[in-house]
């Protein structure tokens, strides 16, 4: 077998399992080290692996999240939870509260960033009203997900969509905000039947807390701070043509200017994992490319009747790879192949709510998933494959029926 091509299907190995196999290799480093072998063994040159790399989408989601990260700095997050979670209504509604504004949350800002600060609060607060947390910290999972659909700034892999096809910021939410928003109750109704007989806690305990467990106070001057930036670099988005990598990081620029809050505190909050690995994959999807197989296998997919220019085949082909190796890798793979297409609308929607509200299927099919699995463990919840998925298919599928039925209007 080709050595590029191995590599390749090593590094893949690591997205779908999260670490790859006999090594302390994670998905991250899996894809640096990919990346730098192809390079060092003079599989793809220096200057195409520069230029393999999409600076407009790192630049766009390192702007955007300094500006995520500014408000869990200024402690907004944990009193978004905390405000909704002390709403006086039972637990049907209390859910209703926590999708919609996970779904906000995530629309308006990066939604990795809100799953992480606003996990451990919820648990929490649910703990402490005895409440059963597993319902609750699964429909806003789930909602993280299917509402950060609505904006190209909601996930990497939104941003990588909008700036492949083009899309701009209000072309984005024409082509996705309406079926994320319709999957919203539909996240509701299945948490809601399967958990109607099981809101409270089976045996109501403190939960343990995790080191970071410590609330943080409201930092109200930073906090519209954060607010006027993102608002700013929203209108820009909207009203202007200016190159989102260049708004995003004005925004982001603006906020690390401060004379109250520590840059490197700002930065640490900053996910660069998530930027090194697309880095790493950007390399490598590049030399494997241009190994020619790529193009075969596609050609294979539309002989059976899979073709990527196909909004319906890709929307299936983005739901089934995305739970294989995760919904960036699985956007970078497939983008590459779309570029002209007739119906942009159509296969932007596919690639965005395939992604998306598949995520919800198994655990391990979103990062927004993973976070909040772990976090609920820390605090001793536990939430396993077999809990995760017996709430999360029926919701993915009944979210992808509803994304095939837009998909075809679009088209």
């Amino acid at each position: 077998m080709d050595l590029t091509i191995t590599i390749f299907l090593l590094v893949y190995v690591a997205m779908a399992l999260g670490h790859l196999p006999g090594f302390l290799l994670d998905r991250t480093a899996a894809a640096l080290v990919g990346a730098l072998l192809l390079i060092v063994l003079g599989r793809i040159t220096p200057a195409a692996a520069w230029q393999a790399i999409d600076y407009r989408t790192i630049g766009l989601l390192f702007g955007l999240m300094v500006i995520a990260s500014s408000f869990a700095v200024a402690g907004f997050y944990g009193w978004v939870a905390r405000a909704a979670g002390a709403a006086r209504v039972g637990p049907q509604a209390l859910l209703a509260i926590l999708i919609a504004v996970a779904a906000v949350m995530s629309a308006l800002l990066t939604k990795d960033v809100v799953a992480a600060a606003m996990t451990p609060v919820l648990a929490g607060i649910c703990v402490a009203r005895r409440l059963n947390p597993v319902p609750f910290l699964l429909g806003f999972c789930f909602a993280v997900n299917v509402g950060s659909s609505a904006t190209l700034i909601g996930s990497p892999q939104n941003m990588i969509t909008a700036e492949t096809l083009g899309f701009s910021f209000t072309g984005f939410m024409a082509m996705a905000a309406l079926p994320a928003l319709v999957g919203l109750p539909i996240i509701w109704l299945v948490v809601t039947v399967l958990y109607r007989r099981r809101w409270a806690l089976a045996a109501p305990k403190a939960a343990p807390k995790a080191d970071n467990d410590a609330p943080v106070a409201l930092d109200r001057g930073e906090t519209a701070k954060a607010a006027i930036v993102t608002a700013a670099v929203i209108v820009a988005f909207v009203a202007t043509d200016w190159p989102h990598m260049l708004i995003a990081l004005c925004g982001a620029s603006v906020l690390l200017i401060s004379r109250r809050v520590d840059s490197e505190r700002l930065l640490g909050k900053v996910d660069g994992n998530l930027l090194v690995l697309l880095f790493g994959l950007f390399i490598v999807n590049a030399a494997f490319v241009a190994t020619d197989l790529p193009q075969r296998l596609i050609t294979h997919l539309s002989t059976a009747g899979f073709d990527l220019q196909n909004p319906m085949s890709l929307l299936l082909v983005m739901a089934v790879l995305s739970n294989i190796v995760g919904n960036n890798p699985a956007v970078m793979l497939v983008t590459p192949f779309l570029k002209g297409a007739t119906h942009p609308d159509a296969l932007g929607a596919a690639l965005v709510l395939g992604t998306n509200f598949s995520s919800n299927a198994v655990l391990f099919g979103s990062l927004a998933g993973i976070i909040v699995t772990e976090e609920g463990s820390r605090r001793g919840i536990t939430i396993d494959f077999a809990e995760f998925a017996k709430a999360g298919v029926p919701t993915s599928i009944l979210c992808l029926l509803l994304a095939a039925g837009w998909i075809f209007h679009l088209t």
